[in-house]
């Protein structure tokens, strides 16, 4: 694998021409409506990217060809230029972040889809806007059919040279041809048409795309060939490890990681355990990459058997944390809740991203934010001021008038209530800013129920369901114990008054070190500790209230979900010191996790108390970060207890697990000696990466987190 990704850095020559192909395709047809423009430059990109074939290629397509051609440098910034004022939208504005309905791709092949456009094409001949649009997206699957018989040319084209199989590349030029021509009919060819199709959200710079429920949308496809005996288990992870060490290519070219959610196990649609072989290999396949793109994870239902999570757990034993761990039920459950989604397609959702839940090629894609809980406390004590950002809160009075709990608590409701809405404002300022007409995604629409039937984008309502909105709820551990301790410091033993905490925090506890220590000494979070765990469940509660009143422009859902993604320590630059004895600037508590070294009664009482909070109304997902002793994946004993305690944690309601198993020593050796360690690969949160990329705060945020053994 390894000598494939030197393969993969040794293609870049030249800049990248993604926007110079663009930007030529874009300004070829200036008399074209907007959406056909947009459809002839994804057309330029598709067809004239230079066509790479690797040595080691049984899967065709590559990014590589975006870098095979000399780019003068003033046309590619000019054609950016153009490009980003013209065509693109971002993250927040509903433009990646997307699983595309792949078993519809399988299903119906090209001809099919084609079809289906040109039958939406005489529905709709009258109606000038949706015949423009269903134009766009014919002419982006011919460009789609026309990249793979360019690529079939450059397979022809390498037979005979040095180091090629080819017997291999005639393979893949017969199945090139025959997926322009027909629906797949093998293993081989669902997978090649499938990545073929990711290759081009690429191709466009779309970013996190997932490839869904791989176990699902293949397993007919490798069932039959198993059967009919012309594949085995082995040559199958073999194809699909071809697939999954190209989402390398995004480092080895760009040099960042993508994440690209791959999705496994889980129930179906009639609500029985859905893993199957092909589940195994995809673990087996992504294990033996051992790069940190495709962002695994299990669907773990009370019906998954055992072995299944022994073998993610075995993976994750690597180092490398992948899969992480869904708990089905809690999430099919929040998502039930909202009373807008079928069942059967509730059954059906992925992840896309890191963890949020989606529902698979029927929505937008998804945007999300970041809501920055513990400033709130701090607008509580300073009446809407706050000590190292120019954001104000809600005037709620002066804090001497602070005279109980249950005040406190009403003021820091208001103010949650205030951050909300503003950050709310935000989001909704940034997306009033396009005209959705102008900004429309003839491709990717094509892959979403039901937009070719309707005749319309999938941001302007062609989608079966409206857009839904995320918010990353941070700082779960630093509020839950920032308020346990005013509760016993300042109203229970009343060691400080709560205009003396106030004092001590703007100081950031300068001449306050007694009152700092005592603050330290409060009950905290993660350890089955009701005094504390208490305000996790009301911090829960009330976010998910705050929310659930909100609606996306398109009507949609506004999801929450205790997730920072390394957010906690930009966010913690934000905030002043805090009343859990946190200093000014720290990082905040990490997701749903508590505060790193806080947790220190064991990783069963660290569940008991995550789990006292209703996780069924967080939609979004969360993110619950354990690090785990090395021992705990190699000792068979142990690793059955481990499994056990997963088991335990998932029927009381938590909702995902993932899990580093690196040992200190090593993480502390890479950060001093990073050139010993150049693969070495953890989880981050929601990701993985390689830890001598990150930066130090990163690498030290998960090197501070809690051991259990």
């Amino acid at each position: 694998m390894q000598d494939f990704l030197q393969e993969i850095k040794n293609r870049k020559k030249y800049d990248n021409a993604r926007w110079v192909l663009m930007c030529r395709g874009y300004l070829s047809a200036p008399q074209e409506s907007n959406v056909v423009q947009r459809a002839l430059a994804l057309k330029t990109l598709f067809t004239e990217h230079e066509k790479v074939i690797y040595r080691h290629d049984r899967i065709a397509g590559s990014l590589a060809g975006l870098f095979a051609s000399p780019v003068d440098e003033n046309a590619r910034q000019n054609a950016e230029n153009h490009i980003n004022n013209l065509v693109y939208r971002h993250f927040g504005q509903n433009s990646d972040h997307y699983t595309s309905d792949y078993e519809k791709l399988l299903r119906l092949g090209v001809p099919g889809l084609a079809n289906e456009i040109c039958a939406s094409q005489h529905k709709y001949a009258k109606d000038s806007d949706k015949r423009d649009f269903l134009r766009a997206a014919d002419i982006s699957l011919q460009a789609f059919s026309e990249m793979l018989l360019l690529y079939r040319s450059e397979c022809l084209a390498c037979i005979g040279r040095e180091g090629y199989n080819d017997a291999q590349l005639r393979i893949m030029a017969d199945d090139l041809l025959w997926l322009t021509e027909n629906k797949p009919a093998t293993f081989r060819q669902a997978l090649q048409l499938v990545w073929a199709w990711h290759l081009c959200y690429c191709l466009e710079n779309k970013y996190a795309m997932a490839l869904g429920r791989m176990d699902q949308y293949l397993y007919p496809f490798y069932r039959s060939d198993v059967a009919a005996k012309e594949l085995t288990s082995e040559s199958a992870q073999a194809l699909l490890q071809a697939v999954f060490i190209k989402i390398g290519e995004v480092r080895a070219l760009f040099g960042y990681d993508d994440v690209v959610n791959i999705c496994i196990a889980g129930v179906d649609e009639k609500g029985n355990d859905a893993s199957n072989e092909l589940s195994y290999l995809i673990i087996e396949a992504v294990k033996t990459c051992n790069i940190p793109g495709p962002n695994l994870s299990a669907r773990i239902s009370e019906k998954t058997p055992d072995s299944l999570l022994d073998a993610a757990l075995v993976s994750i034993g690597t180092g490398l944390g992948y899969p992480a761990l869904m708990n089905d039920e809690a999430n099919m459950q929040s998502l039930r809740r909202h009373g807008c989604f079928e069942e059967k397609d509730i059954r059906n959702y992925t992840m896309v991203g890191c963890i949020e839940n989606f529902l698979t090629g029927q929505q937008p894609p998804w945007s999300d934010g970041r809501y920055n809980t513990p400033l709130c406390l701090e607008y509580v004590l300073y009446d809407g001021g706050a000590q190292k950002t120019c954001r104000r809160g809600a005037h709620t009075g002066n804090a001497d008038g602070i005279e109980s709990m249950d005040e406190f608590l009403r003021r820091l409701r208001v103010q949650m209530e205030h951050l909300a809405w503003e950050d709310w404002l935000l989001y909704r300022n940034g997306n009033d800013m396009l005209n959705p007409i102008n900004f429309q995604q003839p491709f990717l629409s094509i892959l979403c129920q039901d937009c070719i039937g309707r005749g319309l984008d999938v941001n302007r309502g062609g989608a079966k369901y409206p857009s839904n909105h995320g918010f990353g709820i941070m700082g779960i551990g630093t509020v839950s114990d920032s308020l346990a301790a005013i509760e016993q410091v300042v109203f229970t033993e009343k060691q400080a008054t709560i205009s003396q905490l106030r004092d001590a925090l703007a100081a950031n506890f300068e001449g306050y070190e007694w009152l700092q220590r005592a603050l330290v000494e409060a009950p905290k979070y993660g350890n089955n500790d009701d005094r504390v765990d208490k305000y996790a469940v009301w911090m829960v509660q009330t976010v998910a209230e705050i929310f659930d009143r909100m609606r996306t422009p398109q009507g949609g859902k506004v999801f929450c979900g205790m997730a920072s993604n390394t957010n906690n320590i930009p966010a913690g630059g934000e905030v002043g010191a805090t009343p859990d004895g946190r200093k000014a600037g720290a990082p905040l508590s990490d997701a749903a996790s508590p505060t790193y070294g806080k947790d220190v009664r064991g990783a069963t009482e660290t569940v008991n108390s995550i789990t006292k909070s209703d996780y069924g109304k967080i939609s979004m997902g969360s993110v619950v970060n354990q690090k785990f002793s090395p021992v705990m994946f190699t000792d068979p004993e142990k690793r059955k207890k481990l499994l056990a305690l997963i088991r335990v944690y998932f029927a009381n309601g938590g909702q995902e697990m993932q899990i580093n198993a690196t040992s200190r020593e090593t993480l502390m050796d890479a950060m001093n000696h990073p050139e010993k360690y150049p693969n070495l690969i953890v989880r981050v949160s929601g990701f993985s990466a390689y830890y001598v990329t990150l930066c130090r705060d990163v690498q030290q945020d998960i090197l501070n987190r809690t051991q259990q053994r």
